[in-house]
């Protein structure tokens, strides 16, 4: 066989090698590729329920927003209160039923409009039941100081609310609270206020 022979059959022989390494390495990235697995997950999430109700006598329960709030009974007088005089109302809250969370409740806001609103004070104190708000109750907590003027929420403590023990079942534990307003003795003869008080409930959780 001639050089040139040899030469031409070595030749082939490499680019028979050479195309045997691609089609090598084009099985063995195939190989690799073959031995893949993979797991797949997914989470549904949904938020929690929290609600605070309000009533005026301990057993109507309902929600009050800021342009339909619950109008409070208040002692005999507050329709013909005289200077130095003292009436009260009630007021409950508790968590609904649903709720899961406890809360934290702040006097957020007050505001007075009308003729005598310079002339009466406000306090709140906590109470052991309905029947326990009276002009002259002390209470077991103070929540606002007596004395506080009709639009402010200077003093007021925060106080707790906890949720039900079995939510779906049954309303958190009641909270009663005692309002106490006191005309001043400036005040005069056949003037008027309004008060409106904001419980704001605060989830803990």
């Amino acid at each position: 066989m001639s050089a040139l022979s040899n030469k031409g059959s070595r030749s082939r022989k490499a680019r028979a090698i050479l195309a045997g390494g691609i089609v090598l390495g084009v099985g063995a990235a195939v190989t690799l590729a073959a031995w893949n697995d993979s797991e797949f997950v997914t989470g549904t999430f949904n938020a929690g329920h929290f609600s605070v109700q309000g009533s005026t006598d301990g057993t109507a329960f309902s929600d009050h927003v800021s342009g339909s709030p619950a109008t409070l009974s208040f002692s005999t007088g507050f329709d013909k209160l005289s200077p130095s005089t003292t009436v009260a109302a009630p007021y409950v809250l508790h968590l609904d039923k649903d709720t899961v969370y406890d809360a934290t409740v702040s006097v957020n806001s007050a505001a007075s409009s009308g003729t005598a609103a310079s002339q009466l004070t406000y306090g709140i104190v906590e109470v052991a039941s309905v029947a326990d708000c009276t002009p002259s109750a002390v209470g077991v907590s103070t929540i606002v100081p007596a004395g506080t003027a009709l639009n402010s929420v200077d003093g007021a403590t925060p106080f707790g609310l906890t949720k039900p023990v079995t939510p779906g079942t049954s309303p958190g534990s009641d909270q009663f609270l005692c309002l106490q307003v006191t005309a001043g003795a400036g005040l005069v003869q056949g003037s008027s206020a309004v008060g409106t008080w904001e419980f704001r409930a605060t989830s803990t959780s």
